[in-house]
């Protein structure tokens, strides 16, 4: 089932690194995070996608979120 989750975009620099989307109550692990996210660390964000529990992670940040959809809120600062 797909959920909404605004929050802020972060490169985690565990093991390999990994992208997260920090919400205020919830840090997700972002699988297969689309390059224009990646481009857009510290943006607010709202995403659109499944917690997939069938997947483990090396970083093990939290809970592995697979990106359906995102509309980026707020650019990062410069």
């Amino acid at each position: 089932m797909s959920m909404q989750i605004e929050g802020t975009l972060k490169y985690q620099n565990i093991g390999v690194g990994a992208w997260s989307l920090v919400s205020s109550d919830e840090t997700y692990e972002l699988y297969q995070a689309p390059e224009a996210l990646q481009l857009a660390e510290g943006a607010q964000v709202t995403v659109t996608g499944q917690v997939r529990e069938d997947i483990m992670t090396l970083a093990m940040i939290g809970p592995v979120l697979e990106v359906e959809d995102y509309q980026i809120l707020k650019e990062p600062e410069a």
